[in-house]
């Protein structure tokens, strides 16, 4: 047993970490200002090979797996990009995932490698309005036509919606009350956005504000059947494919967040002095830092165990749901802890911790609430009755 990095991965997060530093804190700070997506940014990420790392070699990726990417983002957090650069980056990584484990060679080859070298943008469509988590309720609904399908519905926080090229999209092809499984009759599809018949509206929200989320809007959205992923009605299992690959890597950029949170307080505690004496001379001020950097790191265990199951082949719904939760919480503490060490500072502009304060909910809320992983975990590990 081992948990340390591998010589290779300790090289990944040092390029990862060379390449985010010549991306300094005043870029994100005019990205969070000025609500513009940080295309600099991701344009490098994509010239240098990161947006595949977890991708096949066959498609032009680099053939390595979730734990490697997981290092890849937590050092993309960690760097002081935060949220803002890891959402950036987050959606190739992880969300074309199902097209490897269920696409057809051809749809391989056609649909990955340009988003790899980031030439189209993607979006990654699930949640409803009026649906929330209960995804086997979803509404939008995918009508067989000759050719393909037409989609009508509508989707809610979906990120980069306005201006993305292509859409990772679930939809209803047989009526809830026609299926044998409520889990069945939900069809994946992967294609072009018809701007034609696709309306979005960005959602003001309180942080990330450079990548933006979105209500979608679709009205008779024409899907070419070569366009599904899978077969039709099994969009449910295959979405599944994507689902831990995303809580792991979320959870890697929240500890990446709650770990630069910490080195800018510990950093502010060195040099301010009150009474005569650096304020990190006080254990009011170490004690609770120290806590912070404690929860952060036994986080980042739990992703790493996750992902490394996940690369093993291995069952790890558990490993990383829990991950999941552990990191978001520890990424807030560590936050939440930096802030007020700082005092008013922190809550300051110039010194970012108010701009990961504001980031640091992404990973609580999103992709499932931490009241979700509890009931999953209360219900897989401790075997006691579903409570919803």
């Amino acid at each position: 047993m081992d948990f340390s990095l591998t010589p290779d991965q300790q090289n990944i997060r040092e390029a990862v970490l060379r390449q985010c530093a010549l991306f300094g804190d005043e870029y994100w700070l005019q990205c969070d200002e000025t609500h513009e997506f940080p295309r600099k940014f991701y344009d490098a990420m994509a010239e240098a090979g990161w947006l595949g790392v977890a991708m096949p070699e066959s498609v032009g990726g680099a053939g390595l797996g979730i734990t490697e990417a997981a290092v890849m983002m937590q050092a993309v957090a960690e760097s002081g990009g935060g949220m803002t650069a890891s959402s950036a980056i987050h959606g190739p990584i992880f969300s074309l995932e199902p097209i490897v484990a269920f696409g057809s060679e051809e749809q391989q080859q056609r649909m990955i490698p340009p988003v790899l070298r980031g030439e189209q943008s993607i979006c990654f469509a699930v949640t409803e309005p009026n649906t929330g988590l209960d995804t086997t309720k979803l509404k939008t609904r995918a009508a067989k036509v000759d050719g393909g399908y037409l989609v009508t519905g509508e989707k809610i926080w979906i990120t980069n919606a306005h201006f993305a090229d292509k859409i990772m999209l679930i939809a209803r092809t047989t009526p809830l009350e026609e299926v044998g499984k409520k889990t069945e009759g939900l069809t994946l599809f992967f294609t072009d956005i018809d701007r034609a018949k696709f309306e979005t509206r960005i959602i003001p929200k309180m942080g990330r504000h450079s990548v933006a989320s979105n209500m979608v809007f679709m009205s008779d959205f024409f899907i070419p059947e070569e366009d599904r992923i899978g077969a039709e009605g099994q969009g449910f299992k295959i979405l599944l494919q994507g689902l831990n690959p995303e809580r792991i890597l979320l959870a890697s950029e929240a500890t990446g967040l709650g770990r630069v949170a910490i080195q800018r307080a510990a950093h502010y505690a060195r040099e301010r002095i009150v009474f005569g004496r650096p304020i990190g001379q006080n254990q009011g001020i170490q004690h609770p830092l120290a806590k912070a950097w404690a929860q952060v790191e036994a986080a980042s265990l739990m992703v790493f165990n996750a992902a490394t199951k996940f690369d093993a082949g291995l069952d790890c719904g558990v490993e990383a749901n829990t991950a999941k939760y552990l990191a978001a919480e520890a990424g807030f503490q560590a936050c939440e802890t930096a802030m007020m060490s700082m005092g008013g500072m922190g809550y300051a502009k110039e010194y970012h911790i108010e701009r990961y304060f504001r980031e640091v909910m992404v990973p609580r809320i999103a992709p499932v609430s931490a009241h979700m992983i509890l009931n999953y975990i209360a219900e897989r590990v401790l075997e006691l009755p579903k409570s919803y």
